[in-house]
Formats: C-alpha cells, structure tokens, sequence
C-alpha cells in the first residue's frame, strides 16, 4: 500500500466517518480538531438515506436510536401562537421504510468520533498552519504539535475549511451564500414545552423554531434574511446584537427566548452557502463533505452526504491500494452528479425557511397545510428524500479488527 498515513482536519461528522472507513481499510489515521473538545451544542438535523445506511454499516444504529427523537409534527405557529399550518411525519417514515430519525449534529459527531477513536490518533485544541507538498507525503505545521509527514492529508473541516484555503485558495472563490444566516443555542427548563413537535414562528426574511430535548432541554434555531457579504462575526456579543436587532420586535415568544441568551455558554451561528469546486483534490490534498461541496445547512442532508462522501473516499482509496491520484478521481467521478443534484434541489427549498415577504409566508404556509394530505406529502417530498445513488460494496480486511 503506496499511501499508509492520512492526516484528516475536523472531528466531526465526515472526519471521523472517513477515519473510521481507512482504519478498516489498513490506514494509519491521524485527527486533528481545532476545538478544545468535541463540540455539544450546535442545532438538530434529520438524518435518513444514505447516511443513516453507512451509519448501522458501522454498527451506529443502536446508538442513532438512543439519542435520536422521532417528531411527529411540524407546525407553524402565528403572533400569538395559534396553529398556522402543519403536517405529521409519517410521510417521511413511508419514503425511508421507518430509517428517519432527528438528533443533535453533536450526538451524530460524538458516536462517529468514538467509533473511530479506538483506531486513530485524536489532536484536539490544534490546527494546521501550513501545508508543504513534497515528493512522497506531505510537510504538515501544525500550531501546536510541530511538524509531521503524512502521505495524504484530507480537509473534512466544513465550511470554512482551512484545508481548503491552504490548499486551494480564498474562500471567496468557491462559495456561493444564498442570502440567509442561522443561529442556534439551548437552554434549560424554557416552558412552553411540545414534546416531539417542530414549532416554528415567521414574519417575512426571518424564522425562529424550537424543539423540545431530552433533559428537560430545549434547542432554538434561528433563520434570516442576510445580504451582508462580510463574513459572520465569531464574538458572542456582535451574534447576540445582531440577534436581538433582528428578532427583537417580532412577536410570538420571541421577546423571552432572547432573554434566555443570558443563559447561554454555547451559540452556533454562522451563514447559509454553498461551495462549488472544480476539483475536490489537489496532488496529495483532498477534501471531503462540507468543504468540498457544502448544500447548505437548511437542505438539511449535510451530515449524511457528508459520511456518503467519507465512505466513498475511504472506500476508493481501499480499492486503489493507495493510489491516491486514481482514488480521488474515483471518488468525485462516483460522487459529483450526485452532489450537483443536491446542491440545486438545496437552493430551492433554503427560501421556504424564512420567506422574504408576506406573500411567500402566506403561498408557503398554503404549501404546509397541503402537506398535511399523506399522498401529497409523498410527492412533494420525494424528489428531495429520496437517495438515487448506489453506495459501491468495497473490500475492507481490517475490519473485524477495528470493532
């Protein structure tokens, strides 16, 4: 095997996914995770198709089970609380045979890290300065743990991927925002409480929902209107104003989940884009999940397309015996109509969050109630649900080895 050591920026859901598919192939895997410690906040994402195919592949379906949560209603909700429009879930169970399942990104991350861990070497609170590509591996600097050689080295560090950037060049070049921002916090012991409901308020250009946790916990997540081209601000207190500017005069609860942000130790927040690349590789350098082609945060299928890719690059490395320059050309052969499908049908539906006017509320809140009819849910939404693609069988000998 040409190719032994792979070092892999991002601890979480493509890094260790991808981690865990080359220790089974024989790879030598190395993480490396800017954060201190992996990350327990964030916001709650559906999880079904080919991901959650890859997942029991790796022997994650008990654990899917018992941190996940099955919602069994969506519901938009007006000023004063009033039910809107809405539709049951059970359409979703019927398009994935019952594999359809919602969980925090960070108890999807946590399970795939601990399913690799045993097999790799794990580097948290570091990062990669720069990258030095020379005849047979890669010169790697990292902040803090000095310099290594690795024979291939993959950014699977999202959407501001510093790999990318390394690699391939400013961001600017390959992203494509679609005019929206999120946000995303919990808090503890929030009432009202709707076990197992997805309740969402809108006025035009701007979107907040919640969802009920384990432990009493609550998730808010926060949708708006964005055209600033400047990137989002990292400091908590830039994100908590432009919160408080944006939300603060609409109605429904909104007034007291903001306050809640007095309790918060942990805030997601961050822009709605896309990258678009020419190429996902470059010499010894690849890319994998969102900093290869990000959908989007609200297509809502990152984390599964990005394990489908994870597999699928560790899968084709595994079959190249090591070849990388055949391996990656397999994997974006595999992969790139695939990705270009999602992508287009991501930028359809990233509006229907947070429509800009009150007429796009009223046409989309006419779309939801429809979907309260079962046979119209299942058209509207089998185009998007729906995975095309045929996972390829790969040989994996160090398999048993690893579980």
């Amino acid at each position: 095997m040409r190719s032994k050591t792979v070092l892999i920026s991002g601890a979480g859901v493509a890094g260790p996914t991808l981690a865990y598919w080359l220790n089974a192939a024989g790879f030598e895997t190395t993480i490396v995770e800017r954060a201190p410690r992996l990350r327990t906040g964030g916001y709650v994402i559906d999880f079904w198709g080919l991901g959650y195919d890859i997942a029991e592949r790796m022997g994650l379906a008990a654990g899917l089970g018992s941190v996940g949560y099955h919602i069994r209603e969506f519901r938009v909700v007006g000023g004063q609380g009033q039910r809107l429009a809405g539709f049951g879930t059970k359409a979703f169970d019927a398009l994935t045979g019952g594999r359809f399942i919602t969980l925090r990104r960070s108890d999807l991350s946590k399970l795939l890290l601990e399913a690799a861990d045993s097999s790799s070497e794990v580097l948290f609170d570091d990062e990669i300065v720069s990258l030095r590509e020379q005849t047979d591996s890669v010169r790697v600097q990292f902040r803090v743990a000095g310099e290594r050689d690795f024979d291939l080295v993959v950014g699977a560090d999202g959407l501001s991927s510093n790999v990318r950037t390394l690699a391939f060049g400013p961001q600017a070049q390959f992203e494509k925002r679609l005019g929206y921002s999120v946000a995303a916090f919990e808090v503890q012991g929030y009432r009202p409480r709707d076990k197992d409901v997805y309740v969402i308020h809108n006025e035009p250009g701007r979107m907040v929902g919640r969802v009920a946790l384990r432990n009493d916990r609550t998730l808010f997540l926060f949708v708006f209107a964005d055209d600033d081209p400047r990137p989002s601000p990292h400091d908590f207190a830039a994100q908590r104003r432009i919160l408080q500017a944006t939300f603060g005069s609409a109605r429904w609860e909104c007034a007291q989940i903001l306050d809640r942000l007095d309790d918060v130790t942990e805030l997601y927040f961050d822009r709605v884009s896309q990258i678009k690349m020419d190429k996902w590789s470059h010499g010894r350098v690849a890319l994998v999940g969102d900093a290869a082609f990000c959908v989007s945060l609200l297509a809502g299928q990152g984390s599964a397309l990005a394990m489908t890719a994870a597999y699928a690059l560790g899968g084709e490395l595994a079959k190249a015996d090591g070849d990388y320059h055949a391996a990656f050309r397999a994997y974006e052969r595999l992969l790139r109509p695939f990705i270009a499908k999602k992508q287009k049908g991501a930028e359809r539906f990233s509006a229907a969050f947070a429509p800009r006017t009150g007429w796009g509320l009223l046409l989309r809140n006419q779309v939801v109630k429809a979907c309260a009819i079962p046979a119209v849910a299942r058209f509207a939404f089998s185009r998007d649900i729906t995975d095309t693609l045929r996972l390829p069988d790969y040989v994996w000998p160090a398999l048993e080895r690893i579980r």
